[in-house]
């Protein structure tokens, strides 16, 4: 159930967090895994310890900042195993500032990277995807995506933006079996939440009605989901993972 063996996917910010438990998630359902990042060095690391574990992975260096980058590493990821089967759009970059303090160059980093650089990306993986007639695109979206958030006005658009991206590329492409999901996260144990107080941390878990945070596996098991076969009938759907914190 939920096998991807003989699948290829690429998963963009596998270096760490949510990235890398995706990226794992997919090996153990027999996916090769392509760990896209800007870090090299984490990204080995990742690799390593997957094929350890007896998975298959490769790993690639790509900005998603740059589009040549994105596009390099779709001929990479390519060139080196002879298929795309699976894109995982999850790198992405904050610059949490409020509207009237946020300067434009912090509002138009955040849209190139976690929207305009997602579509890239599926705009290079679309063709081949096409032509074998079998794909699965996952977005990694927010919860703020759906619901706004103050000091994120950037990130809110990028993540809202990247939904509605996820449905008209689900149209555009069913015709040809390949089917385009997002996956909207709530508050997630990360690097990040680590260094909360208990206070803090206390007043996110009140928002949460299965009372507490959620981890990068809740996430990555709603991907392995999307990614398979089982959920062929599923497109143009943002699946929400935020233990009942929002119920859209």
């Amino acid at each position: 159930m939920f096998d991807l063996s003989g699948r290829v996917a690429l998963v963009t910010g596998a270096s760490q967090g949510i990235g890398e438990a995706i990226a794992r998630q997919l090996a153990a359902q027999g996916a090769t895994v392509v760990c896209a990042a800007r870090t090299e060095a984490k990204l080995v690391a990742v690799v390593a310890s997957i094929l350890e574990g007896g998975g298959k992975a490769d790993h690639v260096v790509m900005d998603l900042a740059s589009p040549d980058s994105v596009r390099a590493a779709v001929a990479a990821t390519l060139e080196r195993h002879g298929a795309l089967h699976i894109l995982v759009n999850n790198a992405g970059i904050t610059r949490d500032k409020l509207l009237i303090q946020m300067k434009e160059e912090d509002f138009d980093a955040v849209l190139g990277t976690n929207l305009k650089g997602a579509w890239v990306a599926i705009q290079a993986a679309t063709k081949p995807m096409m032509k074998q007639r079998w794909g699965r695109i996952v977005n990694i979206v927010s919860v703020v995506g759906q619901m706004g958030n103050a000091g994120q006005s950037n990130y809110v658009a990028a993540k809202a933006g990247l939904i509605g991206l996820t449905k008209s590329v689900a149209r555009e492409l069913a015709s040809r079996n390949v089917t385009a999901n997002a996956v909207a996260p709530g508050y997630i144990e990360t690097d990040m939440t680590a260094g909360l107080s208990g206070d803090a941390k206390a007043a996110f878990t009140q928002q949460i009605p299965l009372g507490r945070l959620g981890t990068p596996g809740d996430i990555a098991a709603a991907v392995g989901f999307l990614a398979s076969e089982e959920a062929g009938y599923i497109s143009g759907q943002t699946l929400s993972v935020n233990g009942g914190m929002l119920m859209p």
